[in-house]
């Protein structure tokens, strides 16, 4: 395509370069036939147009000739060409063998001479085979010129739909955080802007489906607590011991199948929540929300409940607005799985307390139950640490919810006489503390974090 479209501008290019050097030639034949037409003008003796010839190029080997007036030379053109020129009355240029001929009628006293002319082959195409040359090398010059651009670009549009074709496989193997560098021809590099555009929009869209899913299995695993705690008030499932009719050993073994499968339905959803949040925790982007408004929010489910089961309880700090860099759905994650561990472990009836508060650059939640407590706080941490057991996982959920936000979960004695599980998260309004010029900041910084943990239990009878 290319090579045609370079000839198609080169040919016409060297045919109008031929066709000036053919004009030029036959006018310089128009001069020389103009002198003798102008001394015929002035007399018709052939003696004085011979010496005019002479002086104009006699001595030449094609000297002009006369047709009609006895001047010397040799005539090429034809009788009919001569008689059409003075037909004609005016210049007729005409081929003859090793040239072309020009003649121009001239009326000398009531007759009609005729100038001849004679212009060589050679003088017609002078220069024009240098010419034809050097176009025929600029005609390769761009072919070769055009083959190099078209190379480079069909290398450029093949490099870019090999990478958008990796990238889109890559997605399709599951790494979304690969985006590409838009390139190539213009559709090429729209493609890439859609393509990352697409990716964009499955991470979020993976994002806000594993939330869901996280956020309908704990939506899930708060009313099987009130299955779990309904299942633990109906009558023992013990048929190993005493005598019992057929109904009542099948009411037994049923009670039995209940609580069984309330148990392996919360290990599900314990797994599926923890599996959940590990993942939104790492894939999503952080977030900010209110603790007082997610204490309120959680505490209308938990009240309800607690009614149902005669607790009594209250809520204290959680009147104004303190916002922590939390992501909403994790802080109430942490919240409902510390509380669903008060009612799973503590008897019907007994008190709890949400507080909330907010000092020397921390912002705590403590939740304070009048139970039995915990035995071994460090032991149950750490079965958190290691996703053993339910009440483990409730802490692992609450410790992760804590480290996002730059803190930690402690456990207590509480002032109600139970446990007292307390999140301290980094207050974002805080003034940055100063570090110290001597390189003490990791000792001065354990322990001012385990005086403000000591200070936090000193308090808390002051915090309502």
């Amino acid at each position: 395509m290319t090579t045609i479209v370079a000839l198609a501008f080169l040919i016409p290019l060297g045919t109008a370069l031929d066709r000036d050097v053919r004009e030029d030639a036959l006018a310089d034949a128009a001069r020389r036939s103009a002198m003798i037409t102008g001394a015929l003008a002035v007399s018709s003796d052939p003696a004085v147009v011979r010496r005019v010839i002479e002086a104009g190029g006699g001595n030449s080997t094609n000297p002009p000739v006369v047709h009609g007036l006895a001047t010397g030379g040799t005539p090429r053109a034809g009788s009919q060409d001569v008689d059409q020129a003075i037909r004609d009355g005016s210049p007729v240029v005409a081929d003859v063998p090793g040239g072309v001929v020009r003649l121009e009628p001239v009326p000398v006293a009531g007759r009609v001479l005729v100038v001849e002319v004679f212009v060589a082959e050679a003088a017609l195409n002078a220069g024009t085979g240098g010419t034809w040359l050097m176009l025929i090398l600029v005609a390769i010059g761009l072919v070769v010129a055009s083959v190099i651009v078209v190379d480079r670009l069909a290398a450029r549009a093949v490099s870019s739909a090999r990478g958008l074709v990796d990238a889109a496989l890559a997605v399709g193997d599951g790494n979304l955080e690969l985006r590409i560098q838009p390139s190539g021809p213009r559709e090429l590099a729209e493609a890439g802007y859609a393509f990352n555009r697409m990716a964009d929009r499955l991470v979020t869209s993976r994002t806000d489906e594993r939330e869901l899913v996280a956020d309908l299995s704990h939506r899930l695993r708060t009313p099987l607590t009130v299955l779990r705690l309904d299942a633990d008030a109906l009558d023992s499932d013990d048929t190993s011991v005493g005598s019992f009719s057929a109904a009542e050993l099948d009411r037994r073994r049923t009670i039995r199948r209940i609580r069984q499968a309330i148990v392996t339905l919360e290990g599900e959803i314990d797994v599926l929540i923890n599996t959940t949040r590990k993942t939104v925790s790492a894939e999503a982007l952080p977030g900010s929300c209110d603790v007082s408004e997610v204490v309120r929010d959680r505490m209308v489910f938990w009240a309800a409940l607690a009614g149902d089961q005669n607790r009594s309880h209250r809520v204290t700090g959680a009147q104004l607005r303190i916002p922590v860099p939390v992501p909403r759905a994790e802080l109430a994650a942490a919240l409902d799985a510390v509380l669903g561990n008060v009612f799973r472990y503590t008897p019907q009836g007994t008190a709890f307390e949400v507080a909330v508060s907010r000092r020397d650059g921390y912002i705590a939640v403590r939740v304070d139950d009048a139970g039995p407590g915990i035995a071994n706080p460090d032991r149950a941490l750490r079965r958190g640490a290691s996703d053993q057991g339910s009440t483990g996982l409730g802490l692992d959920i609450a410790r992760r919810v804590a480290q996002q936000a730059s803190g930690s979960v402690s456990i207590d004695r509480a002032r109600l006489g139970g446990a007292s599980v307390v999140m301290l998260l980094a207050d974002p309004d805080a003034a940055p503390r100063q570090v110290s010029r001597f390189g003490l900041v990791g000792r001065l910084a354990r322990e001012k974090e385990s005086a403000t943990r000591r200070r936090w239990g000193r308090q808390r009878q002051t915090d309502e």
